[in-house]
């Protein structure tokens, strides 16, 4: 026998036993043993019938439970079980919480008491009532993308045609005309003026930590996050193979998008928002590792999570909500649809470890795949080759040059006066080709994603302005 999420050995009584019990009753019960050394060999106790006298009313003064408590003999050695029923209610000693996890007895603070209390209460950090919100707050071009979405998974009949109160409560998104922190995080129009580190952030590295290419940090709601994130990743961090079929070039990045779509859905569904961290991606010339914060529940390990598993978000109702828009499904599959992705592209199943406090997922490049297949890196500007001269390269962005030399104008203003309307390829073949080229500048520098961000022309953009192509 060794020791265990239920059984803790002791030698001798001392009150600072009474955290164990805590930690027993604050999670899924156990057994407390006085009268064994730390190798659960049997040296009796010499105080047991004092101590049976004296624990049945110390230990329900201190922590409000009354355990079982039996003197058991063994090998002609006296000991005491004390047994504690998990409780329904939090159980604290002296104002203190604690926490039974594995072998060891930990003082909950921080996030970690805030979803210990809520879950006591039969509540999760999601399902709170954000006062401070009003519906307002959310963004109608995320709900309407929702909507969309929805309509193609058939989950939802009926929701196109209700208000948006309403709507949010067939979603379970509000209670009584009042919306719950849920809500914002799906569809709030600056999440971030609620919930510090409802952000994720992007960035590109050689070869270890220390060398920082460039990053980037998307500060959105989840429903445009999401496609958000896959198309900066695809547009610039990554380092594509890439290959020829007559005169058509093709390129292929080297993880499958609906690996690192699955990945990045289950950072923001399983994520710990109260923590105020933010979702953390590294993308390495031979790997990538995506980082939330949010333990994992004591009784699924990391190993546990490559293998059938039920479905535990730590944030159900979005968790329903991006079920019912067909993000995600309700089986707790999709670590194995990533490793199916990865196996049907040749890469190998991308790994998951407890990490810092949270999950740290690391999707790997096969050895020598950059080398056989011909990648750019991505610092190379995809709007100029080394025969082009600048303003042959910058030509296609010329009209948009032209707008702002008379004034900053935002994206969706750009957009307007281009007469563009599919938001993703003026990004890709306009913004962040300009962008990269330094050719114009966000005129909130510190914050990329922020809604009042507006574009500016450089200094080099004017010189291409002032040099047309021929």
């Amino acid at each position: 026998m060794t020791e265990n999420q239920s059984i803790e050995w002791k030698s001798a009584w001392q009150d600072d036993n009474l955290k164990a019990l805590c930690g027993f009753a604050n999670a899924q019960g156990g057994c407390l043993v006085l009268g064994r050394d730390d190798d659960g060999t049997a040296i009796g106790l010499t105080d047991a019938r004092e101590l049976l006298e004296e624990l049945p009313q110390k230990i329900p003064q201190h922590l409000g439970i009354t355990p079982a408590i039996n003197l058991v003999s063994t090998h002609g050695h006296d000991l005491i079980e004390i047994r504690v029923e998990p409780s329904t209610v939090p159980v604290s000693l002296r104002g203190r919480y604690y926490h039974r996890s594995g072998s060891v007895t930990k003082e909950l603070t921080g996030t970690a008491l805030n979803e210990f209390l809520l879950r006591k209460c039969g509540l999760t950090w999601d399902a709170v009532i954000e006062e401070r919100a009003t519906f307002d707050d959310l963004d109608p071009a995320a709900v309407a993308r929702f909507l969309a979405d929805a309509r193609k998974t058939d989950r939802m009949p009926g929701a196109d045609e209700l208000p948006l109160p309403e709507l949010m409560e067939k979603l379970g998104l509000a209670e009584k005309g009042f919306l719950k922190r849920a809500a914002i995080i799906l569809f709030g129009k600056d999440p971030l003026r609620f919930y510090p580190g409802v952000s994720v952030r992007l960035g590109r590295f050689v070869e270890n930590d220390a060398d920082l290419r460039f990053h980037e940090i998307i500060e959105d709601n989840l429903v445009h996050s999401l496609p958000e994130i896959l198309e900066r990743l695809d547009h610039k961090f990554f380092i594509k193979a890439i290959r020829f079929e007559g005169l058509h070039r093709y390129e292929t990045p080297p993880y499958p998008r609906e690996a690192l779509r699955e990945a990045f859905l289950n950072a923001m569904v399983h994520k710990s928002y109260g923590s105020g961290i933010h979702i953390q991606c590294r993308v390495y010339d031979d790997r990538l590792t995506l980082w939330n914060e949010g333990k994992l529940p004591d009784d699924l390990p990391a190993e546990a999570l490559l293998r059938s598993h039920a479905s535990k978000p730590r944030n159900p109702l979005i968790a329903t909500a991006c079920f019912k828009a067909g993000y995600i499904d309700a089986w707790g599959r999709g670590i194995e649809k990533m490793t199916n992705a990865c196996a049907a592209a040749g890469l190998p199943a991308p790994t998951f470890e407890a990490n810092s406090g949270g999950v740290l997922a690391t999707f790997t490049q096969q050895p020598n795949a950059r080398a056989e297949s011909g990648a750019e890196s991505p610092t190379q500007s995809p709007t100029q080759s080394p025969t082009q001269s600048p303003t042959q390269s910058f030509s296609g962005l010329l009209p948009m040059l032209c707008l702002l030399d008379k004034e900053p104008l935002s994206s969706a203003e750009i957009r307007q006066q281009l007469n563009l309307k599919h938001r993703p390829t003026f990004r890709e073949n306009y913004l962040h080709p300009a962008l990269e080229a330094h050719l114009i500048e966000y005129t909130i520098p510190g914050k990329p994603n922020s809604r009042l961000q507006k574009y500016r022309l450089t200094k080099k953009g004017r010189q291409v302005l002032e040099k047309p192509t021929k």
